[in-house]
């Protein structure tokens, strides 16, 4: 909240227009004073809002050495045309210095189609990598080390099969699972509420996201089995509370579900990962991580009772925010994207991933991937901002903005609890999806009047660069090899294999108290497919229909 010496100081420097007083706002609306001073912080409290690096409330980072002991993971979000086509981004890509991966799915995948269904026919390949079967996967990560490389896997609704896959395709190459690192992203309840790549109805997916996480726990210990994802909603169109706040609820829906299973808190809460776009607005989204890692840390503590340090301790990876990036004078997204990169470092992200400049326009190229893994190279060994733990801790604005977002935060996760009973059901209702899209359409009054300024869109604006962009374009070759390649597996295999595999989901998804993970393993060994599989859980669960919303 802004304080009376705030507002002093505001007042002091005269008057001024409404419109001007509008520019000295957060991205979220929060009034800023023109100056901060230790008056502004008199109900703080340093060991209590503050502390140490690597102890509760983490305001200062997770790790007490943070990047002197161990730099973030550097990973450029890539997948596209066939399987064959990726392993060779992947592989240029860590050739070059990149520290991990993280796998773009194209949108039949994620949405429970092969490559060869009808329905799939224009999307094979194109905002993502195709795959259909554990061939694919295999040949998606032949010849990289994947129990030395840690690889976030990004789906959703089709993340249980995913998973499958990729443990299948470890054990094939003689690889111990338990040692695998990486996350899958498995965040069924952000996909209800901002990108709607869902299939089953709310109840089955939050199964689905449950058995992953517990039968990871067990046998896949060194996974992240969920990335709980707020980045999705403000790419929506969410201010930075109502990101944060909306992830966190996802974390406290999940974990409720997983102790009404009998699991102890601190037996997956080690294990859970988040993560938050990075946006516009350098300072908030600093003091946005910082409030995350201590409310998480005051759920962890108050709600769970958790007894581990760890697990009150939030790791999150920033995807930095391509809602923000312009297709006019793309190379500006550069300067935007290094902001977000060094906003992400300075508070802290344990995973980044850069925005290529012309993403706005097209899948990454080799060169636009290549700049955006040395804006981090460059962050890391050049810019000085590693060498000590949470550089800004202690500015007067960052420790007044980190307690009014963590304040704000709190409030509406509140409204999530009491009021809207729950994500779960917040979603079904379309609360929080309704707040989404009404914010998001004033932002767009807003850049449409100049009043929110972007720069070389709605001022400043000369269209001299936009033509010498180089554009990646779909491979339709590769999207064809895709097709047929699916086609020859469905008529070499062993087709009597496969129906058996696939009464077995059937027979699991019935059981309410089995887990799916097993026989879904066992189904993709078969070589049945992503829409096969997906196909039978279909009949037992139903498919989600979006009701819409009533603005």
């Amino acid at each position: 909240m802004q304080s009376k010496v705030s507002d002093e100081k505001s007042a002091s420097l005269g008057s001024k227009t409404e419109s001007s007083e509008s520019r000295f706002t957060t991205d979220s609306g929060i009034p800023v004073a023109a100056f901060y001073s230790i008056k502004d912080l008199s109900d703080w409290d340093e060991a209590r809002d503050l502390g140490l690096p690597g102890k509760p409330p983490f305001t200062r980072g997770p790790y007490d050495s943070m990047y002197r002991g161990k730099l973030w993971t550097m990973r450029q979000y890539s997948g596209m045309g066939d399987a064959s086509q990726s392993n060779k981004r992947y592989k240029y890509l860590l050739s070059q210095g990149q520290t991990g991966l993280s796998v773009a799915f194209d949108l039949p995948t994620q949405l429970g189609f092969d490559s060869d269904d009808e329905i799939a026919e224009d999307d094979v390949g194109v905002v993502g990598v195709a795959i259909s079967s554990l061939k694919d996967m295999e040949r998606l990560f032949e010849g990289i080390p994947i129990d030395q490389v840690s690889t976030h896997l990004n789906i959703n609704a089709t993340a249980p099969i995913i998973f499958a896959m990729y443990l299948a395709m470890a054990e094939k190459r003689g690889i111990d699972v338990a040692k695998l690192r990486g996350t899958l992203q498995n965040d069924i309840l952000k996909e209800f509420l901002a990108r709607k790549a869902f299939i089953f109805p709310p109840e089955a997916s939050v199964r689905l996201v449950c058995d992953i996480i517990e039968y990871s726990i067990k046998h896949v210990p060194e996974f992240n089995p969920i990335s709980v994802t707020g980045f999705h909603v403000k790419e929506m169109g969410a201010s930075s509370v109502q990101e944060v706040a909306f992830c966190l609820s996802d974390a406290i829906s999940y974990s409720d579900e997983l102790v009404k299973r009998g699991l102890e808190f601190d037996s997956f809460a080690p294990n859970f990962s988040f993560h938050f776009a990075c946006g516009r607005d350098f300072f908030e989204e600093i003091a946005k991580f910082r409030a995350a890692r201590k409310i998480w840390a005051q759920v962890a503590r108050e709600r769970f009772g958790c007894r581990k340090e760890e697990s009150a301790r939030l790791r999150f990876f920033s995807g930095g925010s391509g809602a923000v990036l312009t297709s006019q004078e793309p190379i500006n997204n550069i300067v935007r994207s290094s902001l977000q990169c060094l906003a992400a470092v300075l508070g802290g992200a344990q995973s980044i991933h850069v925005m290529a400049f012309d993403e706005a326009l097209s899948i990454p190229t080799e060169e636009s991937a290549r700049i955006c893994l040395r804006t981090q190279q460059i962050i890391a060994y050049e810019s000085g901002v590693t060498k000590t733990v949470d550089p800004l801790g202690g500015s007067f604005y960052i420790e007044w903005l980190t307690d009014e977002l963590e304040r704000q935060i709190l409030a509406k996760m509140k409204q999530v609890d009491l009021v809207w009973d729950g994500m779960s059901n917040a979603v079904v209702k379309g609360f929080p999806q309704r707040e989404v899209i009404e914010r998001a359409y004033r932002q767009e009054l807003d850049i449409e009047s100049g009043e929110r300024v972007v720069v070389g869109l709605n001022k400043f604006n000369s269209n001299s660069m936009q033509d010498k962009i180089k554009i990646e374009r779909p491979d339709e070759k590769s999207a064809r090899v895709q097709k047929n390649r699916v086609r020859m597996l469905k008529k070499k295999r062993d087709s009597g294999a496969v129906a058996r595999a696939i009464e077995n989901v059937r027979v699991a998804a019935n059981n309410s108290e089995a887990n799916m993970i097993p026989v879904l393993i066992e189904a993709v060994k078969s070589y049945a497919t992503v829409g096969e599989i997906t196909s039978a859980m279909k009949e037992v669960f139903g498919t989600y229909k979006d009701p819409g919303l009533v603005l």
